[in-house]
């Protein structure tokens, strides 16, 4: 029987993972273990092939020294728990510098989880995976080729995540949200598009995330386009907040889905021009209107709230106004799903949970922190990520208004159509007139 290489077992497992085709209670906790544990095994690999100057299955002439001779079982303790790897074993040469970096990965396991999460960001550099392997003497434990190779390796899975096939997703809504983060030295600080969603069965799903983008309509067209052409099917309703950029790009791709506003954003914007004395009484009609049973009712509310604060908060009543139709478009769905979808805060609450974190263990951010803050957010708190149920109900509910939104977009674009047809004003000639 053909014997297969560690790293080529645990790439299989990532790849299954990926797919959505393992059932994992933590399935983000258990990505970065294999991560590390591919990582291991890689630098092991590549040493062992250097030692024996040839690959796996490959002869060389003249009977050369040293042979591959199965493997062993290696273990790793991180902060996610005990990672096993496979490290291969020789026979008939020294090896002893397998020994070395055997002991060396034990010492260096921190730092092995943070390039293990942050190889899922833009990649790693030859020199971010030297300064692992390197000893305190400087004396570096891999050759060159094997950090390149390690290097392309690391690379080529992030690729495999950011450019999966989406097809077999059916989201009924879709979130997006921008994140800010310093990508490089000095103050200023550029957005990470981020997507997840809540698809048909009810499961919470992270779909995408682009790094060193900006919340610009162009940005946003692309970053959906990219998920229209991996196979993603367009959603119910898209959440956002009040990035005038993004809003313009979800009502050019998503022509006939519903757009949702993130109501934390929006009454934060509220509330910032209400004073004190008077918020919790405009927060309490506004939160009314905006959490209605119905469409209907939340107008009669709006127009109750405009009558009662426009005279002493005209600022805060135009706030309140602007957009409100997306404001309550969530009423439009399930009842039980309305208080899951109207707000963005579940990536908000991860990052701030991750910054948090993120200090208390003294992790810098530097050049590349984009996927390593995100899945280090996902990782440690990926228990949060509960579902929600779908029952056939309101899968039907959610179908019907489907068919709803398009059939008001088709009469809306008739409606358009028409009045461009209608014909002008009869010109009134007359001898008076300079015509």
């Amino acid at each position: 029987m053909k014997r297969v290489p560690g790293s080529k077992v645990t790439q299989e497992t990532i790849e299954e993972m990926l797919r959505g085709e393992r059932g994992d209670e933590n399935p983000m906790g258990e990505l970065v273990l294999l991560a590390v544990r591919r990582l291991a095994e890689e630098a092991l690999e590549a040493s062992v092939r250097d030692l024996l100057g040839r690959e796996y299955y490959e002869r060389q002439p003249g009977g050369a020294s040293g042979y591959r001779n199965g493997k062993r079982t290696g273990r790793l303790k991180t902060s996610e728990g005990e990672v096993e790897y496979s490290s291969p074993q020789v026979r008939g040469i020294d090896s002893s510098h397998l020994t070395e970096l055997r002991t060396h990965l034990r010492g260096r396991t921190k730092r092995l989880e943070e390039l293990a999460v942050e190889m899922y960001a833009r990649g790693c550099s030859t020199r971010d995976i030297e300064a692992i392997f390197k000893t305190e003497e400087g004396r570096s434990l891999l050759s060159r080729t094997a950090v390149s190779e390690v290097t392309e390796i690391l690379w080529e899975e992030y690729k495999s995540f950011a450019g999966r096939d989406l097809s077999e997703i059916e989201p009924l809504y879709l979130f997006l949200d921008g994140l800010y983060e310093r990508l490089g030295p000095g103050p200023r600080r550029e957005a990470i598009l981020v997507a997840w969603c809540i698809d048909a069965e009810g499961r919470k799903r992270l779909i995408h995330l682009a790094p060193g983008t900006k919340e610009s309509h162009e940005c946003g067209v692309e970053f959906l386009h990219d998920l229209q052409r991996r196979g993603l099917r367009d959603p119910v309703l898209t959440v956002t907040d009040g990035a005038a950029g993004i809003i313009k790009a979800v009502n050019d791709v998503y022509p006939d889905s519903l757009r949702q506003r993130c109501l934390a954003h929006k009454m934060r914007n509220l509330m910032n021009k209400v004073p004190e004395a008077a918020r919790s009484e405009f927060k309490e009609a506004a939160r009314a209107a905006y959490q209605a049973p119905s469409v209907a009712l939340a107008q009669m509310l709006r127009q109750d709230l405009v009558a009662r604060f426009d005279r002493d908060h005209p600022s805060a009543v135009i706030c309140f106004e602007e957009d409100f139709d997306a404001c309550v478009a969530q009423l439009r769905c399930p009842t039980t799903h309305r208080k899951r979808i109207r707000t963005t805060n579940l990536l908000e609450r991860l990052f701030r949970e991750e910054r948090r974190r993120s200090r208390a263990a003294g992790i810098v951010f530097g050049e590349r922190p984009v996927l390593k803050l995100m899945y280090s957010a996902l990782i440690r708190a990926s228990d949060t990520w509960r579902g929600i149920q779908v029952n056939e109900l309101e899968t039907a509910q959610l179908q019907r208004l489907r068919e709803t939104i398009r059939e008001e977009r088709r009469k809306g674009t008739a409606a358009v159509v028409q009045e461009d047809k209608q014909p002008s004003a009869p010109v009134s000639f007359s001898s008076k007139k300079r015509t």
